[in-house]
């Protein structure tokens, strides 16, 4: 029996758009999926690509901005096919420009003020709803989705003061418990955009770490289902999760 659960469906939460970064090259995960971009990988008989993409409908998200890049062609032919009435645009790398890099070229095909940022290769069934009330009402700049974890060491941790504003980012070891980074993020678009980035940077490196101290930077707890298939042991573990 699956042990995936949905997240809340159908809430109101007003224009916002999606962005799904979608480029990258899955090394980690070449050995188990070959000749596939890593979201594209297949997961319960269907691309994974497709439960991210599910996961956002449900909770009323109608436009998409996919950043796109390594075999592109694969991910634009099943948007087309199994998506055709979806409403989306294509960011396109012409060369690798990091997730920083990714983030600001699919920002500029943006309307709305601010956008959800996810990657095509996890799934966390975060409230969208709840992260982007708590994102407006506050003002902030970025809004993380923070996921409680318990005896990992795959992941850093990610501190947070009373008021929820990250103070820090600790590096990967073993922890006992500790919230991580969940790779999902409420972004106000014209702030991120009148930062002087380099054209290719990392989005968790140069803007995340680096201005934690310097933006209102904030996390939310979520503790919706989280699977993340970069690597082959969790890529096995979702093909038992989203089964039936």
């Amino acid at each position: 029996m699956s042990n995936f659960h949905k997240g809340p469906e159908n809430i109101e939460i007003g224009p916002t758009e999606c962005i799904i970064l979608a480029g990258g090259l899955g090394t980690r995960l070449r050995s188990a999926v070959p000749d596939l971009p890593k979201c594209m990988a297949p997961v319960a008989g269907h691309p994974f690509l497709k439960y991210v993409i599910e996961s956002m409908l449900r909770q009323s998200i109608q436009r998409f901005i996919f950043s796109l890049g390594y075999l592109h062609e694969y991910i634009e032919a099943f948007l087309r096919q199994e998506f055709p009435a979806l409403s989306y645009k294509i960011a396109l790398e012409k060369e690798p420009l990091g997730t920083g890099g990714a983030i600001r070229l699919a920002c500029a095909l943006a309307d709305s003020p601010e956008v959800i940022v996810l990657n095509g290769d996890t799934l966390f069934e975060v409230n969208i709803a709840a992260m982007l009330d708590f994102h407006r009402q506050q003002n902030a700049a970025c809004t993380l989705a923070l996921k409680p974890m318990q005896n990992f060491d795959r992941y850093g941790v990610v501190e947070t003061d009373k008021d929820n504003h990250i103070i820090s980012f600790r590096e990967k070891q073993h922890y006992q418990t500790g919230l991580i980074n969940g790779g999902v993020y409420a972004i106000a678009v014209n702030q991120f955009l009148n930062i002087d980035f380099p054209e290719k940077f990392s989005f968790e490196k140069e803007y995340l770490e680096k201005y934690v101290n310097t933006i209102k930077m904030l996390g939310i707890r979520q503790d919706g289902y989280f699977i993340d298939i970069g690597i082959p042991e969790d890529f096995a573990k979702a093909n038992i999760d989203l089964a039936g």
